[in-house]
C-alpha cells in the first residue's frame, strides 16, 4: 500500500476502532491515530489533514456528519468513508448529499474497507450493496413523485418540512388557508397518499431529505 495514504479513524466502541486500526495497519496503509469522538477527530483532520478519515456517524461531542461538515466548510481535501449500522434512507440521502467517499454498513467483511479507501483514492464512490438497493427501491421512486410537484407545491412542502401549520404557511405566501388546504390536497393525489389527516405531514417527516435542497 502507499505509505502517503494516511489515514484517520474515528469510532467510539473501543474493541472496534482497535480492530479497525489493527487491520488497517496490517493491510499496510498509514494510519495516524484512531479517536472515539467527533471532537477528537475533527482535532486530528485540521492537524494532520488526512487523506481519508474513517467516521462512524454517532459519537460523542460531534456526529460523524457534523465533523464532515466542519471540514468542507474549510475546504479540506481530506476524502470521508462512513462505516455505520445506519439502513435508513434518510441517513444514506444525507451522506450521499454531503459528497461521502464511500458508505459502508458495519457487518461488511474488512476486505470491503481495503476495497472502499481504494476506490475513493480512484475518485470512485463505493457503498455497501444495501446503499444502492435502498436508492433504487425507496429514494428514487419518491424522487419521481416529486417531479409532478409545481413549484407552489415544493414550496409548501418544504414549508411543511419546517413544521409550518397551514394557517402559517398561508400568511408567509400571503393566500388563505382554504387555498394551502387545496393544494395539499393535490399534493396528496399526486404522492398517491392515503387521504388519512396526517398522511402528508408523515410522509414529509420520513422523506425530509429529499426536498429539504428542493
Amino acid at each position: 500500500m502507499n505509505p502517503n495514504i494516511t489515514i484517520l479513524v474515528a469510532d467510539d466502541h473501543p474493541m472496534l476502532l482497535k480492530g479497525l486500526v489493527d487491520e488497517l495497519q496490517d493491510y499496510g496503509f498509514n494510519v495516524l491515530e484512531g479517536v472515539s469522538n467527533g471532537a477528537k477527530a475533527l482535532e486530528v483532520i485540521y492537524s494532520k489533514k488526512p487523506t481519508i478519515a474513517l467516521l462512524d456517524i454517532n459519537m460523542p461531542i460531534l456526529t460523524g456528519f457534523e465533523v464532515i461538515e466542519k471540514c468542507k466548510a474549510r475546504g479540506l481535501d481530506t476524502r470521508f468513508i462512513i462505516l455505520t449500522s445506519y439502513k435508513e434512507k434518510e441517513v444514506i440521502l444525507k451522506a450521499q448529499k454531503m459528497g461521502v467517499s464511500g458508505y459502508l454498513l458495519k457487518d461488511e467483511p474488512f476486505v470491503e474497507i481495503k476495497n472502499c479507501i481504494q476506490a475513493a483514492m480512484k475518485g470512485v464512490f463505493y457503498a455497501s450493496k444495501v446503499f444502492n438497493e435502498i436508492f433504487e427501491m425507496e429514494i428514487y421512486p419518491e424522487l419521481e413523485k416529486i417531479k409532478y410537484l409545481s413549484p407552489s407545491e415544493r414550496t409548501i412542502i418544504r414549508l411543511i418540512a419546517q413544521e409550518k401549520s397551514s394557517k402559517e404557511i398561508g400568511e408567509l405566501l400571503s393566500v388563505s388557508i382554504r387555498t394551502i388546504q387545496k393544494h395539499r390536497s393535490n399534493i396528496i393525489t399526486k404522492l398517491d397518499l392515503p387521504s388519512s389527516p396526517n398522511a402528508l405531514s408523515l410522509w414529509v417527516y420520513e422523506n425530509k431529505e429529499l426536498f429539504l435542497s428542493l
